[in-house]
């Protein structure tokens, strides 16, 4: 009965989700289930198992979220995400339209933009340079999602992405953890995702099939839908019903200003991580009323923290006269962060009492025997359960709640570096969760005016299939070679 309740708990989960029920009451009520099933004592289940986890994963990264999204709301309302990406489509023009849409995502999401934020901005700019260039509007979608989604979020050393802050306390390590590997798998998924769009866009000149008949859709309208942001907040860390709040400025600031607050963020997020914590004196945090723990375990998000803080001070004193209403921004992009932190907490609440099942052992053992050794089993079960989910941090940290402090132990044993485990469990985590029921693919592909039927076969190629091999390079080269 309680392989049997854990299926039936997730079953729940996945369908009422799907249908835009709030993950909020779903989450627990799934584990209630499970846990029922299995004859578990079901109010300290959910009072201690559940709400202790969701607990701890809000005070090791809610100052992420609340950052990240206070970050995306100022860079939206001070119009330099606009900036930047019509700087790239008036230098690349509509002959390289695809191109200019994947490198605008990709700059400003890695640049620590949310990833919604960098939505309401990339589709309307995506739909005039498709339109002019007679591209179909159905690779909207798929050139968006590569541009980020894919390398930016899980690949690129030193990303922002809330993915690649979830592994560091679980294995010690920082932001940029195993560089090269990033490298070479953004690379991949990169040009893999490059050749699938202009192989589709030279099919569809061949058919003459150009850009398409349809309404634009509002996108105001479609941050109000109450089921898209439900779905769209257990995916990402921004709310979108706050895009509408907050009062934008007038114009669009110069580049200079519009990128700076980007190099700020990446230029912190590495002095802070390879120079200034490690020089830093912090034996104090091993007392108790620090919580006993250790810089290795804190460092990498305080460099995202102080990053993203520093990105933010800039950001305001550059922008100080062009901002109608300072307040009204800051306080639309701490309300945006809220929702999606408790939506993502509450899918980790679900995974602690599922994992606390005695029928959970079985799940376990069988992840753990998967032939290729632990790097394979940690890809595997980092894309089971952000497939499950629907979301790449909530089935990341369910993984690594459950199967961490395992994981560390094998690596220890076989003399795998921990930095290596980051890498694959973050990019592991980022592919299977772009299926048809992640928030962000159906919340894109509602901006976009496009449908699952004429546009998700081309995000699977983008997202998931270049993810998929470069993940398999990123486990080949480092079984061969460590971690570089």
């Amino acid at each position: 009965m309680g392989l049997l309740g854990i299926l039936l708990g997730l079953g729940l989960l996945i369908l009422l989700a799907f249908r835009g029920w709030s993950v909020l009451l779903l989450a627990p009520a799934a584990a209630l289930i499970a846990a029922a099933l299995s004859r578990e004592p079901l109010l300290a289940s959910w009072t201690q198992t559940f709400m202790g986890s969701a607990a701890r994963f809000l005070a090791q990264f809610f100052p992420l979220f609340l950052l990240g999204a206070v970050f995306g709301k100022l860079m939206n309302d001070t119009g330099s995400v606009t900036a930047i990406a019509d700087f790239i489509t008036t230098r690349l023009g509509k002959e390289r339209a695809v191109l200019a849409v994947v490198l605008a995502g990709a700059l400003v999401t890695y640049g620590g933009v949310s990833l919604f934020v960098a939505f309401f901005v990339l589709v309307p700019m995506a739909q005039a340079l498709f339109r002019a260039a007679e591209i179909p509007r159905r690779l909207m979608p798929a050139a968006i999602t590569l541009g980020t989604s894919t390398f930016t979020m899980t690949a690129l050393p030193g990303t922002p992405a809330i993915q690649n802050a979830i592994p560091m306390p679980f294995f010690g390590t920082t932001p940029f953890a195993a560089p090269g590997l990033g490298l070479i798998a953004a690379a991949l998924m990169l040009g893999v995702g490059l050749w699938w769009l202009r192989h589709a866009e030279a099919r569809a000149r061949r058919k003459g099939e150009g850009y398409g008949a349809g309404p634009e859709v509002d996108a105001a309208a479609a941050a109000r839908d109450e089921k898209l942001r439900e779905r769209a907040t257990t995916a990402r860390e921004f709310d979108p019903a706050e895009m509408e709040h907050g009062t934008p400025s007038r114009g669009e600031p110069e580049l200079v200003r519009a990128a700076l607050p980007l190099l700020v963020v990446v230029a912190v997020n590495l002095l802070m991580s390879l120079a200034i914590l490690p020089r830093l004196d912090v034996s104090f945090l091993a007392e108790e009323r620090w919580g006993s723990t250790s810089l290795s375990a804190v460092a990498g998000v305080w460099s995202v923290v102080v990053a993203l803080a520093a990105a933010i001070l800039v950001l305001v004193i550059l922008n100080w006269g062009r901002l109608p209403s300072l307040r009204e921004s800051l306080d639309a992009g701490a309300n945006a962060s809220v929702l999606p932190a408790f939506s993502i907490a509450s899918l980790v609440g679900f995974g602690a009492v599922i994992a606390a099942l005695p029928a959970f052992a079985l799940v376990r053992d069988w992840v753990l025997t998967i032939e290729g050794g632990p790097l394979v089993s940690l890809a595997v079960a980092t894309n089971v359960l952000a497939a499950l989910t629907g979301s790449a941090s909530g089935g990341l940290t369910i993984a690594l709640d459950a199967l961490g402090e395992t994981y560390m132990d094998l690596a220890a044993q076989l003399g795998i570096a921990p930095a290596l485990l980051h890498r694959v469990a973050v990019i592991g985590s980022g592919t299977l969760d772009i299926l048809p029921h992640n928030g962000a693919v159906v919340s894109l592909l509602a901006l976009c005016g496009s449908s699952h039927r004429e546009s998700y076969f081309d995000i699977v190629m983008v997202g998931i299939v270049s993810s998929l091999l470069a993940l398999a390079a990123v486990i080949l080269l480092g079984s061969l070679f460590g971690a570089f």
